[in-house]
């Protein structure tokens, strides 16, 4: 599946956002809240890049894995 687009969240970045956006190919999470760990961990083994709150302001978190 090629993977596209980002999505923009309004809520903290879970474990089961991450799966539903990785379910539909996006490639990109933005939130305004601080992700959990597990979804730290999903997001990398599923290539998705998480950006959202750390203690500094926005924060990369994962990166995408190249196509």
């Amino acid at each position: 599946m090629r993977r596209r687009g980002a999505l923009v969240l309004t809520s903290r970045l879970s474990v089961d956002l991450v799966q539903k956006a990785a379910m539909i190919g996006a490639r990109v999470l933005i939130a305004p809240s601080a992700p959990t760990a597990l979804a730290v961990t999903e997001a990398q083994a599923a290539g998705l890049a998480l950006i959202a709150r750390g203690p500094d302001g926005p924060t990369l978190y994962t990166e995408t894995e190249a196509e």
